[in-house]
Order: C-alpha cells, then sequence, then structure tokens
C-alpha cells in the first residue's frame, strides 16, 4: 500500500506480513465476539433511542406553535436540531448500515428505513456502504474523501481554482445533506462525461428529486402552516434547525477523515490485499473524537470512527466498549491511535482544507510503498 502523506516515515516499516495477518486475526475475534454476544441489550437500546428523538421532536414542534414567544423559539428550535442530529447520526445512518437487522424487526432494518435526510436511503447505501467503507480513503475511490470537491493530499496537482475550497467547504457544511444527495448521486462525474442524459442516472436524479420534494413539504411547509400565526418564526426555526444538524454532521465527518495523522491512499494500494490489510487501512485511515457519553450519541458514535471503519456492521453502542481493545492492539503494534476533543480535531480537519487550498510549498514526494503486499476489500 503506497502513502501518499508528505512525510519521512513509513508508519508500518515495522511491520511484517506475518504482523499484519495477526493484527487481521485479532480484530476478527473482537468482532466475532461482538456478533455472539449481540442481542436483546442492542435492541433496547435503539428501541430507546428512536423513542427518545421522536418525543423530542413532537414536543419540539409543540413548542413551537407559540414560537411567537422568543423563550418558546428557542427551546423548540434546540430541542428539534437536537432531534434531527439524533435521526441522522445515531439512528439513520447506523440503521442503515444493517447494524440492527439482526432484530428482523421490518420497521427497524437496513432494507426499510426512511431517514429524515435529502439523500434517498438507497442511494446513500450504495455510496456510503459499498463504496466509501470499501475503499476507506483511496484517492479516486472514496467519494467521501473531500466529498469530490477538495484536494485533499500533497501529491494532488494544484489548480488556481482550490483557492476557493475552504469556501466551499463552508458552503457544503451549511447544506451537507445536499451535498451528500449530489455525490451519492456523483452528479459532478456523470455531467462531466455526458452521462446526465442515461436513464439509469435520469432515474436516480429523479428520486432524489422525490425525497427533496419530500422533505421541503414537509419541513418549510406542513409543519409551519400547523404553527398558524407563527408560520414564519416556526420557519425560521426549522432552517436553524437544519443549519445546525447539517454543520455538526459535516464536523464530525471532518472529525473521522481529514485530522492531522489520517492517510490517505493511491488506487494501486489496494490491488491484492489481504484481510489484514484491508484492516490496516481503516486504521491509519481514521481518526476519532474523544469525549464523554453524550458526545458519543451525538455523534452517531462516529466519535469511534476508527472502530466504526473496522466494523461498520457493529451496534454503534458496542463501539466505546471495543475502543480500549482496538487501542491496545494499535499499542502493542507501534500503530498510531489518532484522537482527541473535538475543538482540536476540526480545527486540525479545517487547517488542512486550508494548507492544501494553497500550492506546496516544495517537491511533494510520495511515502515508499507502506507494504509489498496491497490491502484487499473485505466487503466490511
Amino acid at each position: 500500500m503506497t502513502v501518499i502523506q508528505k512525510k519521512p516515515d513509513n508508519p508500518i516499516a515495522h511491520l511484517s506480513a506475518e504482523d499484519i495477518e495477526i493484527i487481521g486475526k485479532e480484530l476478527d475475534a473482537i468482532r466475532d465476539r461482538v456478533l455472539a454476544e449481540r442481542g436483546e441489550s442492542d435492541a433496547r437500546y435503539i428501541r430507546k433511542v428512536i423513542k427518545t428523538q421522536r418525543t423530542l421532536e413532537m414536543s419540539s414542534r409543540a413548542v413551537l406553535l407559540f414560537s411567537l414567544f422568543p423563550p418558546a423559539w428557542v427551546v423548540g428550535t434546540l430541542g428539534l436540531s437536537i432531534a434531527k442530529i439524533l435521526e441522522n447520526m445515531e439512528i439513520g445512518h447506523n440503521i442503515l448500515h444493517g447494524q440492527y437487522d439482526f432484530m428482523r424487526d421490518p420497521k427497524i432494518h437496513s432494507t426499510t428505513w426512511e431517514w429524515d435526510h435529502v439523500s434517498p436511503a438507497d442511494q446513500w447505501k450504495h455510496s456510503h456502504n459499498e463504496l466509501h467503507h470499501t475503499y476507506t480513503n483511496v484517492l479516486g475511490k472514496d467519494n467521501d474523501l473531500g466529498y469530490g470537491i477538495m484536494r485533499v493530499d500533497e501529491d494532488q496537482k494544484w489548480h488556481p481554482m482550490h483557492l476557493g475550497q475552504p469556501l466551499w467547504n463552508l458552503v457544503n457544511a451549511c447544506f451537507f445533506e445536499y451535498g451528500i444527495a449530489a455525490y451519492d448521486l456523483e452528479l459532478g462525474r456523470n455531467l462531466r462525461k455526458g452521462r446526465h442524459k442515461a436513464p439509469e442516472f435520469r432515474a436516480r436524479a429523479r428520486a432524489v428529486g422525490r425525497k427533496i420534494r419530500r422533505q421541503v413539504l414537509k419541513d418549510y411547509v406542513i409543519h409551519p402552516l400547523l404553527s398558524g400565526p407563527s408560520f414564519l418564526t416556526t420557519l425560521a426555526a426549522t432552517f436553524t434547525a437544519n443549519l445546525v444538524r447539517n454543520l455538526w454532521s459535516h464536523s464530525v465527518i471532518m472529525c473521522g477523515h481529514f485530522p492531522q495523522g489520517v492517510e490517505t491512499f493511491e488506487k494501486t494500494s489496494i490491488e491484492g490485499e489481504t484481510r489484514g490489510d484491508w484492516y490496516l487501512r481503516q486504521m491509519l485511515g481514521s481518526a476519532n473524537i474523544s469525549g464523554s457519553r453524550l458526545m458519543h450519541i451525538m455523534t452517531g458514535n462516529l466519535s469511534f470512527q476508527i472502530e466504526h471503519h473496522l466494523f461498520p456492521d457493529l451496534p454503534s453502542c458496542r463501539y466505546q466498549e471495543i475502543a480500549p481493545q482496538v487501542r491496545a492492539l494499535f499499542d502493542r503494534y507501534g500503530l498510531r491511535y489518532t484522537t482527541g476533543p473535538l475543538p482540536k480535531q476540526v480545527a486540525s480537519a479545517w487547517w488542512k482544507v486550508i494548507r492544501l487550498s494553497l500550492p506546496n510549498r516544495g517537491t511533494a514526494q510520495p511515502v515508499d510503498d507502506l507494504s509489498t503486499r496491497a490491502l484487499a476489500p473485505s466487503g466490511a
């Protein structure tokens, strides 16, 4: 695998092929233990979170009926923002990963769940579960890496248009759900290659259009109308809640993929990958956020992005439990476990966006191969 980060050291030069395969087996053992224990406690957890989220959303919308009064507007907007974050992060994202399919509950299943988001669930599952999690941080393969609109590594050719990427990133953060829908469609690539008239693309675009209309109708027409005299204040509250949700989601995703210490990889690096190699790429290509239990819930447990990338199909509530075991494995094999508090990780990610918007100060050279082997998608 080739790491293309501009630095002199090779983070796995000290590992042998046998070491990498042992790491893979140890991680498989952690996953197998959780799968064997998975059951009623996990089902109770997700049902409790869903009930809490729905109660919070309904009560917040009830408070917004009186949003002409500033205290009611503040309380209702705050509650609705938290409800939307919970729905997207801890509920929708994780259910759509199939983490709770073992329950065999048709109402809480990756094949039936539709989330409070403009991207249709089936399109998001393809771009996220199948592409991002298979090709984590592989340039040209992983659309989550820079969201397809940013320069994310020194070895990528710089163009003057990259000067604007801090602004693009800010706009993307404010309207993040729409940015996700656009790259689920691979909108830029399809437009550049003239595929926008292809029947398959047009069908997917129509599905996104229908989802956007439903979301806009729900958030900006029906609920404000139900508020009667508080129509405008409820409209403003809903817009604010969506903005807060988008900014929060964008920040969490940035912290998991962009801070200093996270590696990126060439396309050629994944040819012939083994299971252990694939695990190693997830370990090197992810970063965590330290914090309280509340922080972990509000991030959808993506504060444990390393554990999530290793085991995307395990219930998210298990990541905090297994994180010490994963970190011990990092320490035992001399690997860097990248983590830090939210402000530090957000600042690190934004600094990288700003730094890479400018041309390199010197000639960027790719680091030597991480190994003579390549790392193979495991389907995890």
